[in-house]
């Protein structure tokens, strides 16, 4: 039997022979091996072991769903979307979808779920939630059932494997560290992972907050335990060229206690239900940080907590390059 090429060029990695797996996974490609154009592909997105190249990366996936990798499909399903290596295409995505979901167990599903929604023809909703204002100073903004269960568990799901201890910005050098503020479990979930029902979502999300859905950063989920808590702070970062001027924050369940997000500035507590959504600015009208909007995750005493949080920022930002190549402000990794 033909030894497995990606088999072989992982165990070459795990030696640390990376040049003789990148040979070894370049030679399977160039014969049209499905699986290696597939790992040829996501070792492009990744950058690792060789040089990212989105439109590569896109050149190869096409290549290995054509020769009958599903994975590569799903993959190229959500770059086709979200715009990565080539310009954002919802009705091509959306088509790709299609060539599989009659065949694909997970891809009818996430069809499925799409149907359930309305759409305009770019993948954003056809009508926009009514947001009620619930404080001010700072000002929140609370949309009951922005997202459905079913919604909620498709987020949850796209990043429990993702799940681990969650990070804070470090105020010095803005790096992210762990620290003792925020004791949850963290996902992010990254272009690859951004199904067009994630997507669709995030396009919702952009509407009741009035911005751009390129404005957002990947979406991430948090889960806590009892105990755990995310202590006060500002969702602002501390050194930024392209700044998280808005925070969306979506409960995907309930039926645990405690866990309410409370802001300290007005005493304003808001208790979780599932698929409901608050937004509040992190900045002043001249751009500065906003202190009032410093909150905290209060601990769980009983049962898990599931957020959603996306912040958004000042301009369009990618987890592929950081907002207008700004180093300081790449924090994504692929997933």
């Amino acid at each position: 039997m033909t030894e497995d090429p990606v088999a072989r060029a992982d165990q070459l990695l795990r030696e640390g022979h990376a040049r003789e797996a990148v040979d070894l996974i370049l030679e399977a490609s160039a014969s049209g091996h499905p699986d290696a154009l597939f790992r040829n592909a996501m070792w492009k997105l990744a950058g690792e072991p060789i040089a990212r190249d989105l439109p590569g990366a896109r050149a190869l996936l096409r290549r290995a769903s054509t020769q009958g990798n599903a994975d590569a499909t799903m993959v190229e399903i959500a770059l086709t979307a979200n715009g990565s290596g080539a310009p954002s295409d919802w009705a091509g995505a959306l088509a790709l979808l299609e060539s599989i979901a009659d065949h694909h167990t997970v891809a009818a599903e996430h069809r499925a779920l799409l149907r359930r929604m309305t759409l305009t023809i770019d993948g954003g909703p056809a009508h926009i939630p009514t947001a009620e204002t619930i404080g001010k100073h700072p000002c929140v903004q609370y949309i009951p059932r922005l997202f459905t269960q079913e919604e909620c568990l498709h987020v949850a799901y796209s990043a429990a494997d993702l799940l681990e201890p969650a990070m804070v910005a470090d105020p010095r050098t803005g790096a992210s560290i762990p620290n003792a503020v925020r004791t949850s479990d963290s996902a992010v979930i990254g272009p690859t992972r951004e199904t067009l029902v994630i997507q669709a979502l995030n396009r919702r999300v952009a509407a009741v907050s009035n911005t751009d859905w390129r404005q957002g950063e990947a979406l991430s989920v948090l889960r806590y335990r009892p105990g755990q808590q995310f202590r006060p702070h500002i969702d602002a970062l501390p050194a930024t060229h392209n700044q998280r001027i808005r925070t969306v924050l979506i409960y995907l369940n309930d039926g645990f206690s405690g866990g309410a997000t409370y802001f300290v500035h007005n005493a304003l507590r808001v208790t979780p239900r599932m698929g409901d959504a608050i937004i509040f600015d992190n900045v002043c009208a001249d751009g500065s940080i906003d202190p009032t909007t410093r909150h905290a995750g209060e601990p769980v005493t009983n049962g898990v907590k599931w957020l959603a949080t996306r912040w958004i920022r000042a301009r369009p930002f990618s987890v592929w390059n950081g907002p207008e190549s700004a180093a300081d402000d790449v924090r994504s990794t692929i997933s």
